[in-house]
């Protein structure tokens, strides 16, 4: 049994964690759209005007904050106005990313702004720079958002709504390095600028331009583009520029792009080589936010992580093309090691986005095909126990006497930690990242009075363990029995692969 120390001011806040951390990403992609959110008007599953309901549900019950549409590599395919009035007279299109099928369009504008609604979730929209045009996404932000009679306003009363949306998200592109076009750093930037330009505020909806950022270690890419900006230096009150975030995208596997590694069925090693990657994303957040400082010290930008998560080789019998795997209780804690991280860097990462949200990667809910079944996944649980961390008060977490590990020549901490505070409670998050042994933590809680406490543990007996339409909670959360006063506050048993949350009432 080995003891950490983490130490704890609950009376120094620091840097909000902004809800939109918790953001999540759904891409025309295999079935997370169809067969995921949208099963149609006239299917036997319980649904609204075709999208269904214990998915919206489950998902409001997380409290999802924001949801990126339409991709991902999809987005960089799509003309909007493919998706836009009566379904049976929308033209098909090819994906030719994802499975190479055909696409009928039921599922546009329209559909995603109604799935949003019923979700309580602001919409970001991911716009076509790769093969669209300027005047093309222009007129989108104006279909959406526009409230008199200007021509896409017109045409959106056309298609049965009067009011605008508020649409506070706008991408600029997507992977514009690979999918999006294939560009150099120095082309991207002035699109973003161009792009960023013609995406005009109408009435009071206001956009947050988020211009498609680097692939995991390119801090090139993230120095083009905050090269590209105007002074940030001056004035700390003054705007960003043309767009106000760039993103972000890392995933993570146990091999390589070719072999990715299996969603179950795996080793030690490969459990110990995912939390090494996982970790990774600690290093990223500080290069690019130290790339970011010099240029906007101010920090009027935001970093957006708008697709992270974990990426195994597909189910076996599954279309290739359309990412399906299974999710572990392995998932769980790559989520909360990146959670953690996120928290940490709240003063720069403004919003993050999962990869992806129904029955691709890193999901949070798998609907079988057959049976219409719904399964939460151990990921979705660990979304639920850190929803108090949404909007609260990040609080430094010292670890004293870690015990690490060595992977592919990395070290890293095996126990993973975070704490925010809001009003008289607090919330801490805890992981256990060794696959074998126990740990205790010792939380050395200062600055406030602690009175009352409680705890809740995700784990499981194996490692791979997850849940299925015949066993849909054998991983979940539970009420957590160890955790004990002590001198310096309360001590908290992490079990070996295990995340535990512990919610502290304050004076």
């Amino acid at each position: 049994m080995t003891i950490t120390t983490a130490v704890i001011d609950l009376d120094l806040p620091g840097a909000t964690i902004s809800r939109h951390i918790y953001g999540h990403f759904a891409e025309h992609l295999g079935r997370c759209i169809y067969g995921g959110f949208w099963v149609g008007e006239d299917s036997p599953l319980p649904n609204v005007r075709g999208i269904r309901s214990d998915v919206v549900d489950a998902l409001k019950a997380i409290r999802i904050p924001n949801l990126r549409w339409p991709g991902g590599c999809f987005a960089d395919d799509y003309n909007w106005r493919d998706g836009i009035g009566p379904r049976e007279l929308r033209p098909r299109m090819v994906n030719s990313h994802w499975g190479d099928v055909v696409e009928d369009n039921s599922f546009g504008t329209h559909e995603f702004m109604d799935l949003c609604e019923l979700l309580g979730a602001e919409p970001y929209v991911a716009g076509n720079v790769g093969s669209g045009s300027v005047a093309e996404m222009s007129d989108w932000v104006e279909y959406l958002t526009r409230s008199d009679d200007s021509p896409m306003a017109a045409l959106r009363r056309a298609n049965g709504r009067d009011e605008p949306w508020r649409v506070p998200f706008w991408g600029l592109g997507n992977e514009a390095w690979g999918c999006g076009g294939n560009l150099r750093a120095e082309q991207f930037a002035s699109l973003a600028r161009q792009y960023a330009t013609y995406s005009r505020n109408h009435g009071a909806n206001s956009l947050y331009r988020i211009a498609a950022g680097a692939n995991a270690g390119d801090l090139h890419w993230t120095e083009t583009l905050m090269r590209s900006f105007d002074d940030l230096t001056s004035d700390p009150a003054g705007h960003a520029g043309p767009f106000q975030a760039v993103s972000l995208h890392y995933y993570t596997m146990a091999g390589s792009w070719s072999d990715k590694g299996d969603a179950t069925g795996f080793s030690t090693d490969q459990w110990n080589v995912t939390m090494a990657r996982a970790r990774q994303m600690e290093e990223l957040l500080t290069r690019h936010s130290t790339v970011m400082d010099r240029y906007d010290p101010h920090r009027k930008v935001g970093l957006v992580v708008d697709e992270w998560g974990t990426w195994w080789n597909v189910e076996k019998g599954t279309n290739p093309g359309f990412l399906y795997q299974q999710n572990t209780l392995r998932d769980a804690l790559v989520a909360s090691v990146h959670f953690d991280a996120f928290h940490r860097h709240a003063e720069r990462v403004v919003m993050a986005n999962i990869a992806q949200t129904v029955n691709v990667l890193q999901a949070m809910i798998l609907t079988d095909p057959d049976t219409g079944a719904l399964v939460l996944t151990p990921t979705y649980h660990v979304f639920e126990m850190n929803s108090g961390h949404q909007d609260a008060a990040a609080l430094a977490v010292h670890l004293l006497d870690a015990y690490t590990r060595t992977v592919e020549g990395n070290e890293f901490s095996l126990v993973s930690a975070s704490a925010s505070v809001n009003g008289n409670t607090a919330l801490v998050s805890l992981s256990n990242l060794d696959a074998e042994t126990d740990c205790t933590v010792v939380l050395d809680l200062r600055g406030r009075d602690v009175l009352g406490h409680s705890a809740r543990v995700l784990t499981a007996s194996t490692l791979d363990a997850h849940n299925t339409p015949e066993r849909l909670d054998a991983v979940s959360p539970a009420a957590h029995a160890g955790v004990r006063t002590h001198a310096r506050g309360l001590e908290v048993d992490l079990p070996a692969h295990s995340y535990v949350t512990v919610s502290l009432d304050l004076r």
